[in-house]
Formats: structure tokens, sequence, C-alpha cells
């Protein structure tokens, strides 16, 4: 059974990151909800406080097989400044190992230089960080090992594009019937 960390930072967007733990799980896929600070509970861009399963210094990433990232500005901000996750970022990617961000996340990914020559998308403010991607608009693109999504509207295209990676597109059409999405 995959397993996937999606990681939490104060102001995340609620909507993106809790759509993929939702849809990850009723695709039995297992989930960790992640603070980047080690705190209990993160509060989101809308105030909405969720509790974690646990925080970033008590994480084994060799226990996981995708990391996912939720947007929001300040919540990707937060996510960026961890210097513990973007090492572990980059050894995923480097590795070959499956990434995700959404909305404003997809930013880190440009930063970085993941995206050079792949379709990519993010939210529209953000799209001239995508350096060197080919920005599709789409709301979630999958390209090799990198899955973004556009923004909030995008959670559930984005969250199935990550259940899909994991589980196959029979599974991700299963779930999103099950939810009464039309893929």
């Amino acid at each position: 059974m995959s397993r996937i960390g999606v990681f939490f930072a104060e102001g995340y967007e609620e909507i993106e990151a809790l759509t993929v733990v939702d849809l990850a799980r009723r695709a039995g896929i297992e989930v960790d909800m992640i603070s980047v600070e080690n705190e209990a509970e993160v509060k989101g861009s809308h105030g909405i406080t969720v509790k974690m399963d646990r925080g970033l210094s008590e994480t084994d990433f060799s226990g996981l097989d995708m990391l996912v990232l939720p947007g929001g500005k300040k919540g990707t901000q937060g996510l960026e400044s961890c210097g513990t996750l973007m090492e572990q970022l980059d050894a995923f990617y480097e590795a070959g190992r499956p990434v995700a961000a959404i909305c404003a996340a997809p930013s880190i990914f440009g930063h970085r230089g993941y995206l050079k020559g792949r379709r990519a998308t993010s939210y529209p403010s953000f799209e001239d960080q995508l350096d060197g991607a080919r920005i599709t608009h789409g709301a979630a693109e999958t390209d090799g090992n990198v899955i973004t999504g556009r923004g909030m509207g995008c959670s559930i295209p984005f969250a199935l594009a990550v259940v899909e990676y994991l589980a196959g597109k029979e599974e991700a059409d299963r779930v999103a019937g099950s939810v009464v999405y039309e893929r």
C-alpha cells in the first residue's frame, strides 16, 4: 500500500490539502498530515485548524511514496522556508520519486528547477515563477514524477491525479464516481 505525506504550514489552503487527504484515503492510500512547524494543529488560510498526524521532526521520509504540497500564499512561504522539507523534496525529485504541488506551491518546484521542459500549472499569479515550464492552465498536470494543480477550484482533479499516479486510472475513476465527480 502506498503512503503519502501532505505537508502543512500555517496559512495553507484548506480545501487543497484536505481534498488530497480525503480522496487518497478513499483509494486506500495511507496519508500522513505533517506539520512543518512540528505543531499538533495547524491553522489554514481561512481560520480552519486541523489536527496533524505528526510533526516534521517525527517523519520517516523513507516510508513515504509521495510528497504533497498544498498552496495558500502564506502556507507556501512556510513550506519553502523549511530547509529540512526542501532537502527531502530535492532528494525525492532527484531519485525520480513523485512530488506534487497545487496553487501557489508549484512555484517551489519552479524555484528548484523541477519544471524545466515539463507541462505544469499553478495559480495564475504564480505562473511567472514556474521557471522553464510549459504552462498549460489545466486543472492538474502530471509530467513524469511531477504533479501540479492550478488552484482551490481544481482540488478534486489534482487529488485524483495523485490517486491515479499511485493506484492507477481505474482506482481514480472509481473514487471519482464514488464522490459523484465526472472526470
